[in-house]
Protein backbone atom coordinates (compact mmCIF):
# COMPACT_ATOMS: atom_id res chain seq x y z
CA UNK A 1 0.00 0.00 0.00
CA UNK A 2 1.20 3.47 -0.85
CA UNK A 3 3.09 5.11 1.95
CA UNK A 4 3.54 1.99 4.13
CA UNK A 5 7.04 0.63 3.81
CA UNK A 6 7.72 -0.53 7.36
CA UNK A 7 5.24 -2.34 9.64
CA UNK A 8 5.74 -3.01 13.34
CA UNK A 9 4.19 -6.40 14.18
CA UNK A 10 3.38 -6.99 17.87
CA UNK A 11 2.94 -10.45 19.40
CA UNK A 12 4.66 -10.62 22.78
CA UNK A 13 3.76 -14.17 23.90
CA UNK A 14 2.88 -17.12 24.34
CA UNK A 15 4.87 -19.72 22.43
CA UNK A 16 2.01 -21.25 20.42
CA UNK A 17 0.47 -17.87 19.65
CA UNK A 18 3.79 -16.45 18.46
CA UNK A 19 4.34 -19.56 16.29
CA UNK A 20 0.89 -19.05 14.72
CA UNK A 21 1.96 -15.64 13.41
CA UNK A 22 4.89 -17.14 11.48
CA UNK A 23 2.99 -18.56 8.44
CA UNK A 24 1.19 -15.21 8.05
CA UNK A 25 4.38 -13.16 8.23
CA UNK A 26 6.20 -15.54 5.87
CA UNK A 27 3.36 -15.18 3.33
CA UNK A 28 3.29 -11.38 3.76
CA UNK A 29 7.07 -11.12 3.32
CA UNK A 30 7.04 -13.26 0.16
CA UNK A 31 3.94 -11.69 -1.40
CA UNK A 32 4.87 -8.08 -0.54
CA UNK A 33 8.68 -7.98 -0.78
CA UNK A 34 8.60 -4.16 -0.83
CA UNK A 35 7.56 -4.07 2.85
CA UNK A 36 9.91 -4.30 5.81
CA UNK A 37 8.58 -5.99 8.96
CA UNK A 38 9.85 -5.58 12.50
CA UNK A 39 8.54 -8.18 14.95
CA UNK A 40 8.22 -7.04 18.56
CA UNK A 41 8.25 -10.02 20.92
CA UNK A 42 10.13 -11.63 23.80
CA UNK A 43 13.74 -12.39 22.94
CA UNK A 44 13.19 -16.13 23.46
CA UNK A 45 11.07 -16.30 20.28
CA UNK A 46 13.62 -14.72 17.93
CA UNK A 47 14.58 -18.08 16.32
CA UNK A 48 10.99 -18.49 15.01
CA UNK A 49 11.53 -15.66 12.51
CA UNK A 50 15.03 -16.45 11.30
CA UNK A 51 15.32 -17.01 7.56
CA UNK A 52 12.17 -15.06 6.64
CA UNK A 53 13.09 -12.27 4.19
CA UNK A 54 12.64 -8.59 5.16
CA UNK A 55 11.99 -9.37 8.83
CA UNK A 56 13.96 -7.94 11.69
CA UNK A 57 13.35 -8.66 15.35
CA UNK A 58 13.07 -6.26 18.29
CA UNK A 59 13.14 -7.63 21.82
CA UNK A 60 10.49 -6.47 24.27
CA UNK A 61 11.98 -6.71 27.75
CA UNK A 62 8.59 -6.62 29.51
CA UNK A 63 9.97 -7.84 32.85
CA UNK A 64 12.90 -5.41 32.77
CA UNK A 65 13.43 -2.04 31.13
CA UNK A 66 10.07 -2.13 29.28
CA UNK A 67 8.01 -2.98 32.38
CA UNK A 68 4.94 -0.93 33.30
CA UNK A 69 3.61 2.15 31.52
CA UNK A 70 6.93 4.01 31.87
CA UNK A 71 8.77 1.06 30.36
CA UNK A 72 6.30 0.82 27.48
CA UNK A 73 6.67 4.52 26.78
CA UNK A 74 10.44 4.02 26.69
CA UNK A 75 9.92 1.08 24.30
CA UNK A 76 7.75 3.31 22.08
CA UNK A 77 10.48 5.97 21.98
CA UNK A 78 13.04 3.32 20.97
CA UNK A 79 10.78 1.93 18.24
CA UNK A 80 9.97 5.40 16.92
CA UNK A 81 13.58 5.73 15.79
CA UNK A 82 13.06 2.81 13.39
CA UNK A 83 10.81 4.87 11.06
CA UNK A 84 7.71 2.72 11.51
CA UNK A 85 4.84 3.57 9.11
CA UNK A 86 2.13 1.29 10.54
CA UNK A 87 1.44 -1.10 13.42
CA UNK A 88 -0.20 -4.53 13.30
CA UNK A 89 -1.17 -5.56 16.83
CA UNK A 90 -1.61 -9.35 16.65
CA UNK A 91 -1.81 -9.66 20.44
CA UNK A 92 -4.64 -7.32 21.52
CA UNK A 93 -3.77 -7.14 25.24
CA UNK A 94 -3.13 -4.13 27.47
CA UNK A 95 0.63 -3.90 26.76
CA UNK A 96 0.30 -4.16 22.99
CA UNK A 97 -2.69 -1.78 22.99
CA UNK A 98 -0.63 0.89 24.79
CA UNK A 99 2.23 0.71 22.26
CA UNK A 100 -0.26 0.66 19.35
CA UNK A 101 -2.16 3.64 20.79
CA UNK A 102 1.04 5.67 21.16
CA UNK A 103 1.81 5.09 17.47
CA UNK A 104 -1.80 5.96 16.53
CA UNK A 105 -1.51 9.25 18.46
CA UNK A 106 1.59 10.10 16.46
CA UNK A 107 -0.45 9.68 13.26
CA UNK A 108 0.55 6.16 12.23
CA UNK A 109 -1.97 3.74 10.74
CA UNK A 110 -2.77 0.81 13.07
CA UNK A 111 -4.83 -2.39 12.95
CA UNK A 112 -5.54 -4.96 15.66
CA UNK A 113 -6.48 -8.65 15.42
CA UNK A 114 -10.07 -9.29 16.52
CA UNK A 115 -9.95 -11.96 19.22
CA UNK A 116 -13.64 -12.87 18.75
CA UNK A 117 -14.13 -12.90 22.52
CA UNK A 118 -17.94 -12.96 22.24
CA UNK A 119 -17.95 -15.91 19.79
CA UNK A 120 -15.46 -17.83 21.94
CA UNK A 121 -17.70 -17.34 24.96
CA UNK A 122 -20.67 -18.70 22.98
CA UNK A 123 -18.61 -21.72 21.89
CA UNK A 124 -17.46 -22.67 25.41
CA UNK A 125 -20.47 -21.83 27.61
CA UNK A 126 -22.56 -24.69 29.03
CA UNK A 127 -25.98 -23.25 28.20
CA UNK A 128 -27.10 -22.06 24.76
CA UNK A 129 -23.75 -23.17 23.36
CA UNK A 130 -23.19 -22.13 19.74
CA UNK A 131 -21.08 -25.00 18.42
CA UNK A 132 -19.70 -23.80 15.11
CA UNK A 133 -16.18 -23.20 13.78
CA UNK A 134 -14.80 -19.72 14.34
CA UNK A 135 -12.48 -18.03 11.84
CA UNK A 136 -8.97 -19.51 12.29
CA UNK A 137 -6.54 -17.15 14.03
CA UNK A 138 -4.22 -17.24 10.99
CA UNK A 139 -7.05 -15.79 8.87
CA UNK A 140 -7.78 -13.19 11.57
CA UNK A 141 -4.15 -12.06 11.45
CA UNK A 142 -4.30 -11.91 7.64
CA UNK A 143 -7.40 -9.70 7.99
CA UNK A 144 -5.42 -7.34 10.28
CA UNK A 145 -2.89 -6.80 7.49
CA UNK A 146 -5.72 -6.36 4.97
CA UNK A 147 -6.92 -3.44 7.09
CA UNK A 148 -3.47 -1.90 6.56
CA UNK A 149 -3.88 -2.42 2.81
CA UNK A 150 -2.00 -5.72 2.32
CA UNK A 151 -3.90 -8.72 0.98
CA UNK A 152 -2.31 -12.06 1.88
CA UNK A 153 -3.17 -15.33 0.14
CA UNK A 154 -2.78 -18.12 2.72
CA UNK A 155 -4.14 -20.87 0.44
CA UNK A 156 -0.79 -22.01 -1.01
CA UNK A 157 1.60 -21.78 1.92
CA UNK A 158 5.37 -21.79 1.52
CA UNK A 159 7.40 -23.56 4.18
CA UNK A 160 11.13 -23.43 4.87
CA UNK A 161 13.46 -26.20 3.72
CA UNK A 162 14.30 -28.89 6.27
CA UNK A 163 17.16 -27.56 8.37
CA UNK A 164 20.56 -29.27 8.34
CA UNK A 165 21.24 -30.94 11.67
CA UNK A 166 24.32 -29.52 13.36
CA UNK A 167 26.75 -31.79 15.22
CA UNK A 168 25.38 -30.85 18.66
CA UNK A 169 21.87 -31.94 17.57
CA UNK A 170 23.16 -35.13 15.91
CA UNK A 171 24.89 -35.98 19.21
CA UNK A 172 21.38 -36.25 20.73
CA UNK A 173 19.42 -37.65 17.76
CA UNK A 174 21.89 -39.75 15.80
CA UNK A 175 21.84 -39.70 11.97
CA UNK A 176 18.43 -40.05 10.35
CA UNK A 177 17.93 -43.59 9.07
CA UNK A 178 14.40 -44.17 10.40
CA UNK A 179 11.01 -42.47 10.34
CA UNK A 180 11.25 -39.72 12.96
CA UNK A 181 8.25 -39.12 15.22
CA UNK A 182 8.11 -36.26 17.71
CA UNK A 183 5.82 -36.52 20.74
CA UNK A 184 5.05 -33.49 22.93
CA UNK A 185 2.78 -34.95 25.63
CA UNK A 186 2.35 -31.85 27.79
CA UNK A 187 0.29 -28.66 27.76
CA UNK A 188 -0.07 -25.68 30.06
CA UNK A 189 -3.31 -26.96 31.59
CA UNK A 190 -4.35 -30.44 32.73
CA UNK A 191 -7.55 -30.32 30.67
CA UNK A 192 -5.46 -30.55 27.50
CA UNK A 193 -3.14 -33.41 28.52
CA UNK A 194 -3.67 -36.99 27.30
CA UNK A 195 -3.65 -39.45 30.26
CA UNK A 196 -0.22 -40.82 31.06
CA UNK A 197 -1.19 -44.51 30.80
CA UNK A 198 -2.71 -43.98 27.34
CA UNK A 199 0.30 -41.99 26.14
CA UNK A 200 2.54 -44.83 27.31
CA UNK A 201 0.45 -47.19 25.13
CA UNK A 202 0.88 -44.90 22.11
CA UNK A 203 4.65 -44.76 22.64
CA UNK A 204 4.92 -48.53 23.13
CA UNK A 205 2.87 -49.29 20.00
CA UNK A 206 4.92 -46.89 17.86
CA UNK A 207 8.22 -48.14 19.30
CA UNK A 208 7.39 -51.75 18.41
CA UNK A 209 8.24 -50.83 14.83
CA UNK A 210 12.02 -50.49 14.79
CA UNK A 211 11.80 -48.44 11.58
CA UNK A 212 10.48 -45.64 13.85
CA UNK A 213 12.53 -43.41 16.13
CA UNK A 214 10.58 -41.42 18.71
CA UNK A 215 11.69 -38.14 20.26
CA UNK A 216 10.00 -36.93 23.45
CA UNK A 217 9.69 -33.15 23.96
CA UNK A 218 9.04 -31.18 27.15
CA UNK A 219 10.80 -29.01 29.68
CA UNK A 220 11.38 -28.66 33.39
CA UNK A 221 12.34 -31.30 35.95
CA UNK A 222 8.85 -32.74 36.49
CA UNK A 223 8.17 -33.21 32.79
CA UNK A 224 11.58 -34.77 32.20
CA UNK A 225 10.86 -37.31 34.98
CA UNK A 226 7.63 -38.32 33.20
CA UNK A 227 9.41 -38.51 29.82
CA UNK A 228 12.12 -40.75 31.28
CA UNK A 229 9.38 -43.07 32.54
CA UNK A 230 7.81 -43.07 29.08
CA UNK A 231 11.14 -43.88 27.40
CA UNK A 232 11.87 -46.55 30.01
CA UNK A 233 15.02 -47.89 28.27
CA UNK A 234 13.20 -48.53 24.96
CA UNK A 235 16.06 -48.39 22.44
CA UNK A 236 14.27 -46.27 19.80
CA UNK A 237 12.76 -43.69 22.18
CA UNK A 238 14.90 -40.62 22.94
CA UNK A 239 14.16 -37.92 25.52
CA UNK A 240 15.29 -34.60 24.00
CA UNK A 241 13.82 -32.38 26.76
CA UNK A 242 16.53 -30.48 28.61
CA UNK A 243 19.18 -31.37 26.01
CA UNK A 244 18.46 -28.85 23.25
CA UNK A 245 18.09 -25.07 23.03
CA UNK A 246 15.15 -23.65 21.05
CA UNK A 247 17.17 -23.18 17.82
CA UNK A 248 18.34 -26.81 18.04
CA UNK A 249 14.83 -28.03 18.82
CA UNK A 250 13.55 -26.27 15.69
CA UNK A 251 16.24 -28.05 13.64
CA UNK A 252 15.03 -31.40 14.95
CA UNK A 253 11.32 -30.59 14.51
CA UNK A 254 11.90 -29.53 10.89
CA UNK A 255 13.30 -33.02 10.22
CA UNK A 256 10.41 -34.96 11.80
CA UNK A 257 8.09 -37.02 9.62
CA UNK A 258 5.26 -36.35 12.05
CA UNK A 259 4.68 -34.54 15.35
CA UNK A 260 2.11 -35.72 17.90
CA UNK A 261 1.14 -32.96 20.28
CA UNK A 262 -1.54 -31.70 22.59
CA UNK A 263 -3.28 -28.38 21.82
CA UNK A 264 -0.01 -26.63 22.72
CA UNK A 265 3.00 -24.67 21.48
CA UNK A 266 4.84 -27.67 20.00
CA UNK A 267 1.97 -28.32 17.59
CA UNK A 268 2.24 -24.79 16.21
CA UNK A 269 6.05 -24.92 16.02
CA UNK A 270 5.82 -28.09 13.91
CA UNK A 271 3.01 -26.70 11.72
CA UNK A 272 4.87 -23.43 11.01
CA UNK A 273 7.74 -25.57 9.66
CA UNK A 274 5.38 -27.55 7.40
CA UNK A 275 5.62 -30.77 9.42
CA UNK A 276 2.65 -33.20 9.57
CA UNK A 277 1.09 -32.52 12.97
CA UNK A 278 -1.42 -34.72 14.78
CA UNK A 279 -3.13 -33.08 17.76
CA UNK A 280 -5.20 -34.49 20.62
CA UNK A 281 -8.00 -32.31 22.01
CA UNK A 282 -9.55 -32.53 25.48
CA UNK A 283 -11.24 -29.55 27.14
CA UNK A 284 -10.49 -27.37 24.10
CA UNK A 285 -11.58 -27.81 20.47
CA UNK A 286 -10.25 -26.90 17.00
CA UNK A 287 -13.45 -24.90 16.38
CA UNK A 288 -12.03 -22.11 18.56
CA UNK A 289 -9.68 -21.31 15.66
CA UNK A 290 -6.38 -22.55 17.11
CA UNK A 291 -5.88 -25.72 15.09
CA UNK A 292 -2.29 -26.02 13.83
CA UNK A 293 -1.84 -24.28 10.48
CA UNK A 294 -2.53 -26.17 7.23
CA UNK A 295 -3.33 -29.52 8.85
CA UNK A 296 -6.16 -31.74 7.51
CA UNK A 297 -9.15 -32.49 9.72
CA UNK A 298 -8.03 -36.15 10.03
CA UNK A 299 -5.05 -34.89 12.07
CA UNK A 300 -7.31 -33.29 14.71
CA UNK A 301 -8.35 -36.05 17.11
CA UNK A 302 -11.05 -34.72 19.40
CA UNK A 303 -12.73 -36.10 22.53
CA UNK A 304 -16.24 -37.56 22.17
CA UNK A 305 -18.86 -34.80 22.28
CA UNK A 306 -21.73 -37.30 22.30
CA UNK A 307 -20.51 -38.54 25.65
CA UNK A 308 -19.38 -35.06 26.77
CA UNK A 309 -21.76 -32.54 25.12
CA UNK A 310 -20.38 -29.51 27.03
CA UNK A 311 -17.09 -29.69 25.10
CA UNK A 312 -15.29 -27.43 24.53
CA UNK A 313 -15.46 -26.20 28.13
CA UNK A 314 -12.82 -23.50 27.65
CA UNK A 315 -10.47 -21.86 25.15
CA UNK A 316 -7.27 -22.48 27.12
CA UNK A 317 -8.16 -25.73 28.90
CA UNK A 318 -7.93 -24.01 32.29
CA UNK A 319 -11.54 -24.47 33.43
CA UNK A 320 -12.40 -27.54 35.50
CA UNK A 321 -15.87 -29.01 34.90
CA UNK A 322 -17.12 -31.75 37.20
CA UNK A 323 -17.38 -35.11 35.47
CA UNK A 324 -15.18 -33.95 32.59
CA UNK A 325 -11.81 -35.03 34.00
CA UNK A 326 -11.57 -38.08 31.70
CA UNK A 327 -12.78 -36.70 28.37
CA UNK A 328 -9.52 -37.60 26.63
CA UNK A 329 -9.99 -41.26 27.49
CA UNK A 330 -12.48 -41.27 24.61
CA UNK A 331 -9.49 -40.92 22.23
CA UNK A 332 -8.20 -44.49 21.82
CA UNK A 333 -4.41 -45.01 21.64
CA UNK A 334 -4.96 -47.34 18.67
CA UNK A 335 -6.70 -44.52 16.79
CA UNK A 336 -3.80 -42.16 17.47
CA UNK A 337 -1.26 -44.73 16.25
CA UNK A 338 -3.40 -45.54 13.19
CA UNK A 339 -3.41 -41.88 12.11
CA UNK A 340 0.35 -41.54 12.64
CA UNK A 341 0.98 -44.71 10.61
CA UNK A 342 -1.25 -43.44 7.77
CA UNK A 343 0.95 -40.32 7.57
CA UNK A 344 4.19 -42.32 7.73
CA UNK A 345 3.04 -44.74 5.02
CA UNK A 346 1.96 -42.02 2.58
Amino acid sequence: MAGIKHILVIRLSAMGDVAMTVPVLRALALQHPEVKLTVLSRGFFKPFFEGIPNISFYEADVNGKHKGFGGLFKLYRELKKLDIDAVADLHNVLRSKIVTRLFALSGKKTATTDKARKEKKALTRAENKIFKPLTPIVQRHAETFRQLGFTIDMSVPVFPEKQSLTQDVLAVTGAKTEKWIGIAPFAQHEGKVYPEDLMQEVINLLAQNKANKIFLFGGGTKEIEVLNRFANTISNVVVVAGKLKLTQELQLISNLDVMLSMDSGNAHMAAMLGVNTVTLWGATHPYAGFAPFNQPEENLLVSDREKYPLLPTSIYGNKKVEGYEDVMRTIAPEGVVKRINEILNK
